[in-house]
């Protein structure tokens, strides 16, 4: 069984997305918790690293929770299969989730006591993930993964 959260996770896992996704948010978090760079790399690695192990399980059981439902209604109502436009959103959108929602815990409890507290620091570290993400799930159209 395969769907498009698997595909995703190949592309996330890959180096250059993962050099790519540090260099991105590495400017966000300085930028958003007021950090050091040196801390600011720390704060990076760390939490994408902890985003990363978590994100092997959860990105693929979150996609498959989609999948179950609303995806099985939507496609069930349009006559489509697993891989089409309105699943691809869903999977990019739950995959910035996860990760900002994971990363965001780290920077609160060891970077950033008061994140999530202030006003679009969430919004703001959503947003560097969707770029992250962004170039992961475009990549996918670039050069698609072959079975």
């Amino acid at each position: 069984m395969v769907w498009p959260a698997l595909y995703l996770e190949t592309r996330l896992f890959s180096w250059w997305a993962i050099g790519l996704g540090l260099l991105v948010e590495f400017f966000f978090v300085r930028w958003l918790f007021g950090l050091s760079v040196k801390r600011a790399l720390v704060a990076d690695f760390s939490a994408n690293a902890i985003s990363s192990a978590v994100g092997l399980i959860l990105i693929p059981v979150t996609g498959l929770a989609w999948e179950v439902f609303p995806a099985s209604v939507i496609n069930w109502a349009f006559g489509w299969g697993t891989f089409n436009p309105v699943t691809w959103t869903g999977t990019f959108l739950l995959a910035c989730l996860v990760t900002t929602l994971v990363e965001g815990l780290v920077y609160r409890q060891w970077f950033a006591r008061d994140f999530l507290f202030r006003s679009g620091q969430f919004l703001w570290l959503l947003l560097a993930n969707a770029l992250s993400v962004g170039v992961a799930f475009a990549s996918l159209w670039l050069s698609p993964v072959r079975m």
